[in-house]
Parts: structure tokens; C-alpha cells; sequence
């Protein structure tokens, strides 16, 4: 059996890159709700603009996770 570590080691930079991208547009997505209930309870006001960037956010996260599944599931091709 022959391994090929050069693919080996693409796979394994590209998710964790993606790993580490993901975890940082999720924390993004929190950051942005915290940001809207620290702007209601100052200000009173309805902080849309954080409810967009969050859902913004969370939307993008979903898209990469159902990506990476329709990549490993075959029934989806």
C-alpha cells in the first residue's frame, strides 16, 4: 500500500484552515448577538443591524457543514 502524504498533508491543511474559519465566523455570529443585547439594553434600540450580521454569520456556518457533508455522503452526487 502507498500512501500519498503530499494529498495526505493538503487534506489536512484545508480542514483544519476550514476548521479554523468556521469557529471564527461562529464566534463572529455570538459577538454580533452580545453586541445587539449590550445595544438594547443601552440604548433601547432594536440592534438589527447585529441580527443580520448574526444570522449572516450562522447562515455561512450552515453552508459550510451541509457542504462538507454533501462532499462525504456519495447518495447526495
Amino acid at each position: 500500500m502507498d500512501v500519498k502524504w503530499g494529498a495526505l498533508g493538503q487534506v489536512f491543511v484545508v480542514s483544519l484552515a476550514v476548521s479554523v474559519a468556521v469557529v471564527v465566523v461562529f464566534s463572529l455570529g455570538v459577538m454580533a448577538l452580545s453586541a445587539r443585547r449590550s445595544v438594547r439594553e443601552h440604548h433601547g434600540d432594536g440592534g438589527s443591524g447585529a441580527v443580520v450580521a448574526a444570522t449572516l454569520c450562522f447562515t455561512a456556518c450552515a453552508a459550510v457543514v451541509l457542504y462538507g457533508l454533501y462532499l462525504i455522503v456519495p447518495q447526495f452526487h
